[in-house]
């Protein structure tokens, strides 16, 4: 058997509402020989998250949508076992987009290779010291305009980007951290080990109520990965002046109807808030002062984390699918 056999997840079918394995295919195919300026990696780790749901509707977005019948794009992480290229060694770790495959073969300017820190593991590259804390930093710092003693609400908060938003927004001088989760274990996770000061399960019912509970005072930044009811709570809730960060909307993923507006948006107007939309990659420049501030975070201990890791190629859709219902805590990973 060749040793350039690469096991690939194609997009199959486009879903109607909730994926199902029927909507992904297992595809096996042998690589061609390198060519210059190519190399070929083996995956250890591959990322799957929300966005991809979107990526899958063949709809205008910021982003092109995944074809049909070609592997689904996404981060993940490996090693070089074979290279043309120059400044590509085998051996190098390197993170790239060529996303769900066990074995990958592309121009090497597609690769970018990483440094290896002791006691760090690779997987991190894929969520704390990745874009997902990239994105909580930028959502906070640059698009939420987070002050010292902000009173800040997270919602969907012990998801990857979720958790690293509470702790940042603390080391930053958020006055009062409150996260959303959707378990009691969640909420007391956010609690003890990510230092939120207090936490609710949106699954209880009644958001707003709760959320009024958490925050008297009302709220100053809004982080959003879940939309709907919890975009509706922060409306009631902001202070004057309140500043949203908009990143995601996983409520609304996978509906199959239109998706009801807020019923309070005129508070909007009269409380004078900010609500701002953001995708990372247009921010990237922010990303060298992102990685000096979190790798200090780590050094010294002031970041926890969590991670939810699928073994096998063969599982990623399962790994997709439990992620978007909210199984895992923390980063969802596959390790290949």
């Amino acid at each position: 058997m060749s040793d350039a056999l690469s096991t690939q997840i194609h997009l199959a079918a486009r879903p109607d509402g909730w994926p199902t394995p029927d909507d992904f295919r297992t595809v096996r195919c042998e690589l061609a020989p390198l060519a210059a300026g190519e190399v070929r990696v083996k995956n250890e780790f591959l990322s799957v998250d929300p966005y991809m749901r979107g990526r899958m509707n063949d709809v205008r977005s910021y982003v092109p949508p995944y074809a049909l019948g070609e592997t689904i794009q996404g981060g993940a992480i490996g090693r070089i076992v074979a290279s043309a290229a120059d400044g590509f060694a085998v051996g190098d770790a390197v993170l790239h987009q060529h996303g769900w495959s066990d074995l990958v073969q592309a121009d090497a300017a597609t690769f970018r290779v990483v440094p290896e820190t002791p006691g760090v593991p690779l997987s991190l590259r894929l969520h704390v010291l990745g874009m997902t804390g990239l994105t909580a930093y930028v959502g906070l710092t640059a698009i939420a305009q987070l002050r010292e003693g902000d009173t800040v609400f997270v919602s969907g908060a012990a998801g990857a980007v979720g958790t690293a938003v509470g702790q940042i927004a603390r080391l930053l001088g958020a006055g009062r951290v409150i996260g959303s989760a959707g378990s009691a274990e969640k909420v007391a996770l956010l609690t003890g080990k990510y230092g939120f000061d207090a936490a609710f399960n949106y699954r209880d019912g009644d958001v707003r109520g709760q959320l009024a509970q958490a925050a008297p005072n009302g709220i100053d930044v809004f982080f959003d990965n879940v939309g709907g009811d919890h975009l509706e709570a922060a409306l009631d809730a902001f202070a004057d002046g309140g500043r949203a960060a908009l990143c995601g909307a996983i409520s609304g993923y996978n509906s199959e109807t239109a998706v009801p507006g807020p019923d309070n948006l005129a508070n909007i107007i009269t409380r004078g808030l900010k609500l701002e939309g953001f995708t990372i990659g247009n921010h990237l420049g922010h990303a060298p002062e992102f990685q000096a501030r979190m790798a200090q975070w780590l050094a010294a201990g002031e970041i926890a984390y969590d991670e939810t890791i699928v073994d096998g190629i063969e599982r990623t859709v399962d790994a997709f699918l439990d992620m978007m219902r909210g199984a895992n805590t923390g980063k969802m990973l596959v390790r290949v």
